[in-house]
Formats: structure tokens, sequence, C-alpha cells
């Protein structure tokens, strides 16, 4: 069965979010671990634990939902199910949420979704997090392909309920470029998380 064997950390950081956005590369960034990346989405079908022998703490790349090419509808939604079940069931035990989106995707993948009627994913991970008191950090991938970062940043903002401009929010949204190893903005503010409930402990692995 999925997503039974988590390791015993009382600590934890997830990344959540759609397939194909950066989740795996963000990991080995923030653990200098190599984990399965590739082009195609849905790589990832099982939690990426990263843990450590002394802190009791650990960083986890949930799997990828929403469509994933060749992956039937009924296993997509499994995948979602399941994920979100991971978070709810130990929410007590994580710090934070990382949503990460794709930056140069993300507001016509929303618009696409709310034309159709429908909650798109982003929005609802963000909605469900803050309603089980994880607080969300949104780790705006790709940036370096945006031409207009700052207005693509507002729109985000707006899509998710957060009124810009966006610097206001830089403790929650975080624009980053994971393959070309730019993810300070993201470490600044787990690091922000980390000193608020006084485990400056684990700020050794966000610097």
């Amino acid at each position: 069965m999925p997503f039974e064997n988590r390791p015993n950390r009382s600590t934890e950081v997830v990344l959540v979010g759609r397939s194909n956005v950066g989740k795996s590369t963000l990991m080995r960034e923030l653990t200098g671990h190599k984990f399965d990346t590739g082009g195609k989405p849905g790589v990832t079908r099982q939690p990426n634990h990263f843990d450590w022998n002394g802190p009791d703490f650990m960083f986890t790349d949930l799997p990828g939902f929403g469509f994933m090419s060749g992956v039937e509808e009924g296993r997509r939604e499994q995948i979602k199910t399941d994920v979100v079940r991971y978070v709810e069931e130990n929410a007590d035990q994580i710090l934070a949420g990382v949503l990460v989106v794709d930056g140069k995707a993300v507001i016509d993948i929303i618009d696409r979704h709310h034309e159709r009627g429908n909650i798109p994913h982003d929005v609802e991970m963000f909605q469900f997090l803050q309603e089980i008191d994880v607080d969300p950090i949104v780790a705006v991938n790709k940036m370096d392909k945006v031409d207009d970062e700052d207005e693509r940043l507002d729109e985000l903002c707006d899509r998710l309920g957060l009124f810009p401009p966006w610097q206001q929010w830089q403790e929650t949204i975080c624009p980053i470029s994971a393959k070309r190893g730019n993810i300070e903005t993201l470490e600044t503010a787990l690091g922000d998380r980390f000193h608020e409930v006084k485990r400056d402990d684990l700020l050794q692995f966000v610097s």
C-alpha cells in the first residue's frame, strides 16, 4: 500500500503540487540528495523522504497530482486522495506545507479550471493547507522563464485570495528557479518558520 513507510520523525516539511512542476528538483536543492526527476509527469508515485540520523526532522516530496501522461484518471484521483490523507494525518508534525507551482503556467491553468466551473487543484491545495493549520508557502518555480515577474506574482496572489502586491507576502510567496539552484527566497521563508516555532536547530537545513 502507498504512503505507509513514513520514517519516525516528529518534525517535517512537505512539498506538494501538480505533476511536473519541479518538486523533485527542488527537493534535491534543499537536501543535496538526488531524486528521480524527469520531463514526464508523474515520475514520483511514492513519497520521497529525506531524513537525518541526528535531528528529528525530514523533508518529504509527495507525489504530484493532476494530469499525468499515461496514468488513468482513477489512479490520478487515488494519488491525490493519498496526498491529502498524508498531509491531514501528519498535520501536527508538519512545520510548513510548500506548494510548488510552475510560475510560467500556473495562472493559465487556474483560469482554465475556473472557466470550466472547477476549483483549480493549486487553489484547492492552498486552501486545504490553511484549513488544517499547516501554513502554506508557495514556491513559484521556473521563474527564470517568466519575463513579467511582478505582474505574474501579483496575479497569483489574486487567484489565491491574497491581496497584491506580492511583496507583502514574502513569507508566503517565494519566486524560485530550482533547476538553476536559485531557492534563496524559499530558504528564507522556511528559516523564518523554524525560528517562529523556536526550532533554530533546523536553520542548518536552509542555510
